[in-house]
């Protein structure tokens, strides 16, 4: 059973930074980690889930959501089934939980076509 766990949110102050990390555990025998594409989604209270960044299977192509493009980098080191979301200079509109997604196909910050899902990862972002 294909299991994902993020971590590293919590509260920080407007400016502040956060590296989330997601770890992939209970991948099929015939797939690995660098067979996925994988993104960063967050979702706020009343609010749809929206994607945030995505990365190509060797993070060689990225993509950001416009309102964080600049501010967040988006990585993955495939030997740790491991991705990752550095999140610098936070507003309080990046108050939200974060998830953690993958799939098999293109890299999208479409949550549509995402198999996987982690249980996400509180970031609240006050003075």
């Amino acid at each position: 059973q294909v299991q994902m766990v993020e971590s590293g949110g919590g509260m920080v102050q407007p400016g502040g930074s956060l590296r989330l990390s997601c770890t992939a555990s209970g991948l099929g025998s015939k797939l690995d980690f660098s067979d996925y594409v994988m993104a960063w989604f967050r979702q706020a209270p009343g609010e749809e889930r929206e994607g945030v960044s995505c990365t190509s299977e060797y993070g060689s192509a990225k993509y950001y959501r416009r309102s964080v493009e600049g501010r967040f980098t988006i990585s993955r080191d495939n030997a740790k089934n491991t991705l990752y979301l550095q999140m610098d200079n936070l507003r309080p509109d990046d108050s939200a939980t974060y998830y953690c997604a993958a799939h098999i196909g293109s890299c999208s910050l479409d949550r549509t076509g995402f198999e996987y899902w982690g249980q996400g990862t509180q970031v609240a972002v006050s003075s």
